[in-house]
């Protein structure tokens, strides 16, 4: 029997990067949000044993290192499954672009596995095996606006968001995560006593003050932590809690400002930045071309701007397009939408 699923993508509305755990991650605190793009996962079982991946994009491990690989196994030692299991991912997501595609991927192929076994594990098993495999996994067994805390796999179902025109960029390059956060360590390590600046210009939200290695313990680094879920607390408390579609503008306009006001911000801008330059010119690009707020999505390398109209977004999509930019015109997903859609 043949599964087939859409296995969609988040951008990340917000980043803030705490303090070294002791287990060697980061705190994070940011707000995921399922969009419409999406790969395709089918899986197939039958008699035998073993899992086998198949893929269009060389760049994708088929051995035990993909993490479909990985939660598949979990789901079948879960559910005492003795089959051979088929997964087959035909790529359209970038890959090591910070839109989740390989943590999407992998509850995709957990969705599709149970159907296919016509078996069904609770909603806390999945959440656990979800978390035990990556950090990013869980905010995709819960779909539409979703708060992430600890290293991100601590996730809560926030309001969803009213429907939200986008552009979302996939330039070529590929940003290394882990690298990511090792510049990230070093710049604070190297800025004591200095104030790492806002990434938006005349913007202060993130400003701080950074603490020497010495100082840099835990619950200093929970400071950021709690200053930015104040300000998303508050910011999202006056959001109406509807997953409507705001394509007249008025809900999505009024969100944009409250984006731009609050300064909400990625931390992974400024040590990707330096280090891509051309993904801080094609976040200038988007800016210019009309969008209201745009970001980084996780630590890279898409870049994704938010509009008040999807005619604005395509319309900024083909301007992007002519430039020699891998743009395309996009929307959020509510949680509803996002489960309703899944299996089409």
């Amino acid at each position: 029997m043949t599964v087939a699923v859409l296995s969609f993508a988040k951008i990340n509305l917000g980043l803030c990067i705490g303090a070294v755990r002791f287990d060697g991650y980061h705190d994070l605190r940011t707000i995921y949000q399922t969009i419409a793009l999406h790969d395709v996962i089918r899986v197939s079982v039958g008699r035998g044993s073993g899992i086998e991946i198949a893929c269009n994009d060389a760049r994708v491990p088929l051995d035990s290192s993909n993490t479909c690989w990985r939660i598949a196994e979990q789901v079948m030692d879960e559910l005492a499954a003795r089959v051979k299991v088929v997964i087959e991912i035909e790529k359209q997501l970038p890959v090591q672009g910070g839109m989740g595609a390989a943590s999407s991927n992998a509850v995709a192929t957990m969705i599709a596995l149970e159907r296919a076994l016509k078996k069904s594990l609770p909603g806390a098993v999945r959440l656990r095996i979800a978390a035990q495999v990556g950090s990013d996994l869980p905010l995709f067994v819960v779909g539409g606006t979703v708060l992430g805390v600890g290293r991100g796999e601590e996730v809560y179902p926030l309001p969803d968001l009213p429907g939200i025109p986008m552009v979302v960029v996939t330039p070529g390059v590929g940003v290394s995560t882990p690298r990511a956060f090792a510049d990230w360590d070093a710049l604070v390590k190297g800025n004591k006593g200095a104030k790492l600046r806002s990434a938006r210009t005349g913007g202060n939200f993130l400003s701080h003050t950074t603490r020497s290695s010495e100082q840099l313990t835990p619950a200093g680094g929970s400071d950021r932590l709690v200053e930015i879920g104040r300000v998303l607390s508050a910011w999202l408390s006056g959001l109406p809690n509807t997953g409507a579609s705001a394509r007249g503008g008025s809900r999505a306009g009024n969100l944009l400002s409250d984006l731009v006001r609050t300064g909400i911000e990625n931390d992974f801008e400024r040590v990707v930045f330096p280090i891509y330059p051309e993904l801080r010119d094609i976040k200038g690009e988007l800016l210019r071309a009309g969008s209201r707020y745009a970001s980084l999505s996780g630590s890279g390398s898409t870049l994704y701007g938010l509009f008040r109209s999807a005619a604005e977004a395509a319309k900024a999509a083909s301007r992007l397009r002519k430039r020699g930019l891998k743009a395309v015109a996009t929307h959020s997903l509510t949680r509803q939408q996002y489960w309703k859609r899944f299996f089409d």
